[in-house]
């Protein structure tokens, strides 16, 4: 198994990232939008606009060349300025051809945004959602920002062009982006709420976090993970904790029902198997892990996965 936390964390969410167009604007406009349980994802391609917060706050400048991922829980609007009446999402009409809405007055272009979703509903334990920040800003002119901006260069392409395989390359390169806005947050973890992605951002736990992700089924010790992080069982346990979110011998449970979730959506390994793949000797004591985190017995899940995959259902 990966030794690297953050593969290993996209990789047991199923995320599942998509640009599915954008929209131009000019004069006084605003739109509303939502995520609906869903990583939402803006990236301003030309010109700049403000984001408000249903919340409250300051609005957010967003300059050419930012990006921004919200949580999905709370709607915000972007506008050309406050005050001007919001637009509902879904009353905007697309342009099938180019993917792409018109907004405001006039002719004029002032500004170009690509949109679209992070897709977490696999995610049933909300690994990626509960480490991330309500709103990430990744701005175009921060050091890490290089990468991202050939990734929407590259996208941006893709869908004004429409070559054969666009659905394909343009879902590859919205994964990159997402994972590089990602890398940015591990720059910047005093933004971070308490999760994983916080705790692998501090160097001294990390090699801790590599450790039960590389190898799950090990019966992990909290003395064992202390020394790889060269601390002491009390430092280390309280350290641990006010990163994460929760003890460490907590996190390497929640670590292994993501995996379990993850095995029993994909393949059809028996639950005797996967039991002892993610450190449970007895079926049974597995079986009832994995309810009290999920909410449902492992065979009951297996059967609703496939329910939701089989064609022709939902």
């Amino acid at each position: 198994m990966t030794v690297d936390p953050l593969s290993g964390a996209l990789a047991v969410a199923d995320a599942c990232t998509v640009f599915s167009g954008g929209f131009t604007a000019g004069g006084d406009w605003a739109i509303e939008l939502r995520g609906r349980q869903r990583l939402k994802v803006i990236a301003v391609l030309h010109g700049s606009c403000l984001l408000v917060r249903e919340a409250g706050g300051d609005p957010l400048r967003l300059a050419e060349g930012d990006v921004v991922v919200s949580d999905g829980d709370r709607p915000y609007v972007l506008c050309s300025r406050q005050g001007v009446e919001p637009t509902d999402s879904d009353d905007v009409t697309m342009d099938p051809a180019t993917r792409m809405a018109r907004l405001g007055q006039g002719e004029a272009v002032d500004v170009t945004c690509a949109s679209g979703h992070i897709d977490l509903s696999r995610d049933r334990g909300d690994l990626l959602r509960r480490a991330l920040p309500e709103l990430v800003h990744v701005r175009a002119d921060s050091p890490e920002a290089g990468v991202l901006r050939w990734l929407i260069g590259q996208l941006v392409a893709e869908l004004r062009t429409g070559r054969a395989g666009v659905e394909c390359v343009s879902a590859q390169l919205a994964q990159l982006m997402f994972v590089q806005v990602l890398r940015i947050c591990l720059t910047d973890s005093d933004g971070l709420p308490p999760g994983w992605l916080r705790a692998l951002a501090d160097e001294r736990l990390a090699p801790a976090l590599r450790l039960m992700h590389g190898d799950p089924a090990h019966p992990w010790q909290l003395e064992e993970l202390a020394r790889a992080a060269a601390m002491s069982r009390t430092t280390f346990a309280v350290r641990f904790k006010e990163a994460a979110g929760v003890p460490p011998l907590t996190y390497l449970l929640n670590w292994r029902m993501s995996l379990a979730a993850r095995a029993l959506r994909r393949d059809s390994t028996p639950v005797a198997a996967l039991a002892r793949s993610v450190g449970y000797t007895s079926e049974s004591a597995f079986s009832n892990a994995f309810k009290r985190a999920v909410g449902v017995a492992p065979r009951t899940y297996r059967a609703e996965a496939v329910a939701r995959t089989r064609p022709g259902d939902g």
